[in-house]
């Protein structure tokens, strides 16, 4: 087999997995679409291989037309091997629970305090509640019952202090099942844990240590120790920032705001180690050994990557790029030089061999792009920017040419875009190269003298204060993030398509503006489209009060916004699902404290409606805020609320719908305020728990919070009830009320 085999090879490998991971954790299953987008990727493989092919140099010799066929049988039986072995690899390494698992302990009932023995497995971290959060492996249930498998546990950050990880304990608290996510875009902590083969949770109270002797050695030993050196030398959250611009954000406890805005600002890569990180390092470790022979060079090379692996917890993104550290320290010694194709092919398949799972982790897809961007489209870029200094190209090249290739899978996964993140990446990338480079050197010092790791990190506080300024500038100025809606899989990797095709044909790099011009056709028509023909009225599940979402023809109207936790994980990624980016009218259920001022800080908002009989919405903007007025109508539809018994009334050309809240009206005046109305329609009713006496309105639809407990089968015989419990509910006019997520009727 020759090298151009052995990449369509490797190439089968990967995009098997690709495939395979989009089945493995779909709820739809497998699609005859998605079967269309598997067979067009594998034969794609073959323009990709040109691509990769030239990177190695080889030229294939002239053979008669037997030959080649006999040749391609042979090439692609043996592509056809490798997908299938891929497939059933990634299958077997899926996690399963075990017979005694201790999510099968877990009882939809199941409320009372349980105390589970076991061993932590990772370093505990703070969640957005300031709660500690680790994974725990169960051994026992109580004092008798052995189990197995592992839970996702959290604690009160004073009784998990002092947890380590492989310490023995005993939680006692209550076990949970992870819920899916429950609105479109929204985060499924239930697959999030899955994947790491955690089923169950326990929300802990209490934490039971045994007598036992800390390690003097481990890796979490060494993150701590730079941490902490680095935290002493700039305070906090200066320190926090810098340790995770060296180790990672997911080995340190990052303070949420400045996390949110570095992703905000399309920095999010900064806080993620990755190929940067260890061409600093290696680059640090090159020229202090400048002066040692080749094999010398090459064992501190290799133990100073695998130290630093060991650091950042073996994330995937650092594993590439230590494989390919390792490759130019051997091209060092052997005197050769390194084909970057190549090697980062080689890496993805010896990582994805190691652990296929991988496939599915975001970090290590935008690492691969990022360092492909590089390697096939920076050289043309600094070729372009020929009339600036050879620096400034750099600074400029080297962004750019990684953001345009990571940017639509980004776009795909979050469904917006970070609008100055090009802008801000190209200015932020002297400051953060700077605080890199430092922090590496205090973390080398810090594990030697923490002292001296100190004094070191505070010379970074000044660039580390002046990039959190930047980047609190951008992140401030109007639309600073930019929703666009869900991109389909088609159009994602349509997009992936026309670039290869600027790689590899020079028609297509003549027409270059063609192809960006195609591009943002493909993104922002759909959009537009959706934005200016919609009709939708959404009801997403949330406390104290479900959440409405009215979309209608360039409008947008939102009752009531949650919790806190609400608007994070279900209505602000559902707002960016749909491409809302204004609020015409924002409103909220009388009695209760909508959380307007963490909607203004991500959307505009036009307009604060009050209701007449409440006080006067507590809004950033107080100058917008309006009373309600008698009737707001869109396109087509119309709002009206009623003083007297504090209902909402929204009319549709088919359907009345009354969105109650808990002062409860009595039912005799609810009939006859219907009963005045002059349109005689189907009715819906909207409420966080419907009492069995309002059956007798004889609503068509009725929309709960909780599945009312007087309530039997008999009585809803002729009614849709849909529990909000179960899912998003929304309404169209051609569909009428139907689950968005999944099927939510009792």
């Amino acid at each position: 087999m020759n090298r151009h085999s052995w990449i369509i090879l490797c190439l089968a490998y990967i995009v098997s997995l690709l495939s395979t991971n989009l089945f493995a954790f779909s709820s739809s299953g497998f699609t005859g679409q998605q079967l269309i987008w598997l067979v067009a990727g594998l034969i794609s493989l073959s323009a990709i291989a040109v691509l990769a092919d030239n990177d190695f140099g080889s030229k294939p010799p002239r053979l008669n037309a037997l030959e080649i066929f006999k040749r391609a049988y042979k090439q692609w039986l043996g592509t056809a091997i490798v997908a299938i072995l891929a497939i059933v690899y990634f299958q077997v390494r899926i996690p399963q629970p075990q017979g005694n698992d201790i999510s099968y302990q877990v009882t939809a009932s199941d409320s009372e305090f349980v105390t589970v023995s076991g061993k932590v497995l990772t370093e505990p971290r703070l969640n957005d509640s300031q709660r500690l959060k680790f994974v725990f492996k169960a051994s026992r249930v109580g004092d008798k019952e052995q189990v197995s498998g592992k839970l996702y546990a959290t604690l009160p950050l004073l009784q998990g202090t002092g947890i380590y990880p492989g310490q023995n304990l005993k939680l006692k608290g209550s076990l949970y099942l992870p819920q899916a996510a429950k609105t479109p875009s929204g985060f499924d902590f239930k697959q999030y844990l899955a994947r790491q083969g955690v089923f169950a949770g326990i929300q802990g109270f209490e934490a039971v240590f045994s007598e036992q002797t800390e390690p003097s050695w481990g890796w979490w030993k060494l993150r701590r120790r730079i941490v902490r050196s680095q935290l002493k030398g700039l305070g906090s959250p200066m320190g926090q920032l810098v340790s995770s611009m060296i180790l990672g954000r997911k080995a340190v406890d990052l303070p949420v705001d400045i996390r949110d805005r570095f992703i905000e600002a399309g920095l999010a890569h900064v806080l993620a180690a990755s190929g940067f990180h260890v061409s600093l390092l290696l680059g640090i470790i090159l020229k202090i050994t400048n002066r040692l022979a080749a094999k010398p060079r090459l064992v501190i090379g290799i133990g100073t990557l695998l130290v630093y692996l060991g650091l950042t917890g073996i994330q995937a993104s650092v594993f590439r790029a230590c494989l390919m550290g390792v490759a130019v320290l051997i091209a060092l010694v052997v005197e050769t030089k390194v084909k970057p194709l190549g090697s980062l092919l080689l890496a993805a398949t010896i990582i994805l061999l190691f652990n296929p799972l991988f496939i599915s982790d975001l970090g290590f897809q935008l690492s691969f792009l990022a360092t492909f961007g590089l390697i096939v489209t920076m050289p043309g870029l600094i070729a372009k920017l020929d009339w600036l200094p050879p620096t400034l190209a750099t600074l400029v090249a080297v962004p750019l040419a990684a953001t345009v290739w990571v940017l639509p899978l980004l776009s795909y996964q979050f469904n917006s875009v970070a609008t100055y993140s090009i802008i801000v990446n190209i200015i932020c990338t002297p400051l953060i190269t700077v605080i890199s480079l430092g922090g590496m050197v205090s973390a080398i010092a810090a594990l030697i003298m923490p002292l001296v790791g100190s004094a070191i990190a505070w010379v970074l506080l000044y660039p580390t204060l002046l990039l959190m300024a930047v980047i609190n500038f951008f992140t401030n100025l109007p639309g600073s993030s930019w929703a666009i809606g869900q991109i389909s899989l088609g159009v994602l990797l349509t997009i992936y398509g026309l670039f290869l095709l600027v790689l590899v044909s020079n028609w297509w790099r003549k027409h270059l503006r063609l192809v960006l011009l195609g591009v943002l056709t493909l993104i922002i028509v759909p959009v537009i489209y959706q934005h200016f023909n919609l009709t939708q009225i959404t009801v997403l599940p949330a406390h104290p009060e479900p959440i409405i979402v009215i979309q209608d023809r360039g409008k947008v109207v939102l009752v009531n916004t949650g919790e806190p936790k609400d608007i994070k994980y279900s209505l602000l990624p559902f707002l960016t699902n749909q491409g809302v980016n204004q609020i015409n009218y924002a409103i909220s259920s009388p009695g209760f404290k909508s959380n307007w001022s963490a909607i203004s800080e991500r959307l505009s908002i036009k307009n604060f409606v009050s209701n007449p009989n409440s006080k006067p919405l507590s809004t950033p903007f107080s100058n917008q805020t309006v009373q309600f007025e008698p009737v707001i109508a869109t396109k087509s539809l119309t709002m009206s609320f009623d003083t007297q018994l504090s209902i909402l009334k929204l009319d549709t050309a088919m359907n009345t719908w009354l969105i109650l809240n808990n002062t409860k009206p009595d039912t005799y005046q609810l009939q006859q305020y219907i009963q005045a109305s002059s349109n005689q329609k189907p009715l819906i009713l909207v409420g966080t728990k419907i009492v069995a006496a309002w059956l007798k309105l004889q609503p068509q639809s009725i929309i709960a919070s909780n599945q009312p407990q007087a309530i039997t089968r008999r009585d809803t015989d002729k009614i849709q009830v849909y529990n909000l419990q179960d899912g998003v509910v929304h309404w169209t006019p051609d569909d009428g009320i139907e689950p968005l997520v999944a099927d939510a009727n009792w």
